[in-house]
């Protein structure tokens, strides 16, 4: 938690400091389609249970609210750790090292950015919802059958990154630290995430596709 209270302070402050910035001309009335690749680092008692594996991705949307500097992000972060198993499972007769265990987390973040011509700095905060995958282990007729726990969880996320315009699309990257409110294996459950990728400008779709349904956006 003492890191989630830190990047917290730090990105009000970024926010802070880009209080008195001009309308963002990069993203007005846009929406962009978000699509990067990193790596996942439990923290403390995390990693009891938890270790970094190659490697985790996100997708997710930018959309510029009215004052294009404030922005909404729904983002799918698709998370893979290595697993180290702490408690017997009374369902399962062997208790799993070395596995892999995946997190599914659904974002929806509000955030705020600073545009130095063709260069923006943004930070972010919102809740998180998503499944967590456990593996788990069999003998049956003298063949190991795998299968997997499901459980649901619920976090916080807060971060910050750049991304710089090149003619046509972004390239960028962010940090951000999620705080589960649940546990795994009797561990509080916690990661940095960073991930690198490519932003595009997919606004035209998106219009195409509210129309066909009936709906007008970015309208005056």
């Amino acid at each position: 938690m003492k890191i989630f209270f830190s990047l917290l302070v730090l990105c009000a402050g970024c926010l802070m400091l880009s209080a008195q910035t001009e309308v963002d001309s990069l993203h007005h009335r846009k929406i962009y389609y978000m699509g990067g690749t990193g790596l996942s680092f439990p923290l403390g008692k995390s990693k009891n249970v938890l270790g970094t594996k190659l490697f985790s991705g996100s997708a997710g949307l930018d959309i510029a609210l009215k004052d294009s500097r404030y922005f909404l992000s729904p983002t799918l972060y698709m998370l893979t750790f290595r697993y180290d198993q702490q408690k017997h499972d009374p369902k399962y007769n062997y208790i799993i090292e070395n596995g892999r265990t995946n997190f599914y987390m659904l974002s929806l973040t509000a955030g705020r950015r600073h545009q130095y011509k063709r260069l923006n700095t943004f930070a972010y905060i919102g809740p998180v919802a998503g499944l967590i995958v456990e593996p788990r282990g069999n003998i049956v007729a003298e063949k190991l059958r795998m299968s997997n726990k499901n459980s649901l969880t619920v976090a916080g996320k807060v971060g910050m990154g750049a991304d710089y315009k090149f003619p046509g699309f972004f390239i960028g990257g962010e940090i951000g630290y999620m705080y589960n409110f649940r546990e795994i294996e009797g561990n509080p459950i916690q990661f940095l995430t960073i991930m690198f990728g490519l932003k595009s400008d997919i606004t035209r779709l998106s219009e195409k596709v509210t129309e066909v349904i009936g709906i007008e956006t970015y309208k005056n």
